[in-house]
């Protein structure tokens, strides 16, 4: 194996915010698509939470995500409406005052004329003290960064341009590596076996995904996963064998 120094891990956390979200009546499509885009770039996603446009619940969310993990993404409540509050709990979380940053304004101002530039689009342009601009190529209006806190919108063809201005500012650790063995078993066939392997491989996650296949019914996919190329195919390997083993016992017995 190889006796190198551990890869280093980077870590991130996901606040979701908004009552549209957990109301159901807005259906979140950033959670999957953050979580793979930093699973390309080599963070890991390690926690997602959704909470309503409540002041406290997003000090209280952001504050623990915020001393957990590397970095937090934020999606959702920096719009014009009076319930667009993520700014100012951000500030809040922060310890830090907030105002219409002159930087933001003057990025609104590219797509909105002097005279439409109201209190509520205002609102848009108010930043914490301290804060960075994250630009925003599809409508102007920025997000920001304060520590280790990426603020983005929640429309999500806005967060995705947000989050490619971000990606290059990331440190990235080492890429997850991944193996997906079809079983041709239920999972029940082989849960035992596979606690068993994963004992014997600590170094290497292993999770079981049943499916339903039309032609064979019940069916499992096994994903070994590991940032160490010798311990993945080691892993993959000893399922292999497994599989092999078990699917001619059932057959003997069926």
């Amino acid at each position: 194996m190889n006796d190198a120094a551990p890869p280093e891990i980077v870590t991130a956390g996901l606040l979701v915010i908004g009552d549209e979200i957990l109301s159901g009546r807005t259906k979140d499509k950033n959670i999957g698509y953050i979580a793979e885009y930093l699973t390309n770039i080599g963070v890991d996603l390690k926690e997602v939470r959704v909470v309503a446009d409540e002041e406290s619940a997003i000090i209280a969310a952001l504050n623990a995500l915020r001393h957990r993990y590397t970095y937090v993404f934020t999606t959702g409540g920096i719009g014009p409406t009076h319930d667009d509050i993520t700014a100012d709990s951000v500030a809040k979380a922060f310890g830090v005052s907030i105002d219409v940053d002159p930087r933001a304004r003057a990025l609104l101002l590219t797509r909105i004329a002097e005279k439409d530039l109201n209190e509520a689009r205002l609102r848009m342009a108010r930043l914490p003290a301290g804060a960075d601009l994250i630009l925003n190529k599809v409508s102007a209006a920025p997000g920001f960064r304060i520590g280790n806190v990426h603020v983005f919108a929640g429309v999500p063809a806005i967060m995705q341009a947000m989050l490619d201005e971000v990606a290059p500012t990331l440190k990235a650790g080492a890429r997850m590596l991944s193996q997906t063995l079809r079983a041709d078993l239920r999972e029940g066939d082989i849960g035992s076996e596979l606690g068993a392997i994963a004992k014997a491989h600590p170094e290497v996650t292993i999770g079981s995904y049943p499916f339903f296949d039309e032609k064979r019914g019940p069916n499992t996919n096994v994903v070994v996963r590991a940032r160490d190329a010798e311990r993945l195919a080691a892993a993959a390997a000893a399922v292999e064998e497994m599989l092999q083993r078990v699917r001619a016992a059932v057959s003997r017995t069926a």
